[in-house]
């Protein structure tokens, strides 16, 4: 038996997205305008779905790898690799 316990991987809640981005000056929607987003809204899905360009786009704006924001996005699904013995 193992003591090593499998912590969940937890993803940036979506208002510690936001509010990282508006602590550099910036809002979400002025973000998604500066990177050729004319409708902001489509930026936001980022926040309800995968969206591996807007997650680019908001890890460098951040200074950091869209799987340090998203990791549940970013990890190989258990299932894939679990041994069935």
């Amino acid at each position: 038996m193992s003591n090593s316990q499998s912590h969940p991987v937890q993803d940036w809640h979506r208002q510690e997205v936001i509010a990282a981005i508006r602590m550099r000056g910036i809002s979400v929607a002025e973000l998604a305008r500066q990177s050729g987003y004319n409708n902001p809204t489509t930026f936001y899905n980022v926040f309800k779905a995968p969206y591996p360009k807007v997650e680019k786009i908001v890890a460098k704006f951040l200074g950091k790898q869209p799987a340090d924001i998203w990791p549940s996005r970013y990890q190989p699904n258990p299932q894939v690799y679990r041994n069935v013995s």
